[in-house]
């Protein structure tokens, strides 16, 4: 498949493709054309990428979790430097959620001081 139909396969962006193919993350071959082309298993791969990325992985981050990438990504044993690298970044996922809490509390209690009512929308909402 193209850079673009891997692309919309993934909800990726050519350009984001072509950096995760830097990183040494995935890879292509070249058709007489020029033209990229990916094999279908990228699909995968790209998607395990992309859901990494949102649990704060960097792409450094990922390299010794080349071997899980082309699969489900927890049903595979994680070498110790992927584990050690997943335990770091939840420590920072953890420091900022600490982080965000304490400043959510501050305006909770500045809003009470100055008498302000409390609206709570719930989770995901703009005012809550």
């Amino acid at each position: 498949m193209l850079i673009g139909e891997l692309a919309r396969a993934t909800g990726s962006t050519p350009r984001a493709l072509r950096h995760y193919e830097r990183a040494g993350l995935i890879a292509s071959s070249r058709a007489s054309n020029g033209y990229r082309e990916y094999d279908d298993a990228a699909v995968v791969r790209v998607r395990n990428i992309r859901g990494l990325l949102a649990a704060g992985f960097t792409l450094d981050d990922m390299k010794p979790f080349l071997p899980c990438l082309d699969g489900d990504v927890l049903a595979q044993r994680p070498s110790a430097a992927a584990l050690r690298i997943a335990r770091e970044r939840l420590a920072v996922l953890e420091r900022r959620i600490a982080a965000q809490t304490e400043t959510r509390d501050r305006l909770a209690a500045a809003l009470a001081a100055a008498g302000a009512p409390e609206t709570s929308a719930g989770p995901g909402t703009p005012s809550g």
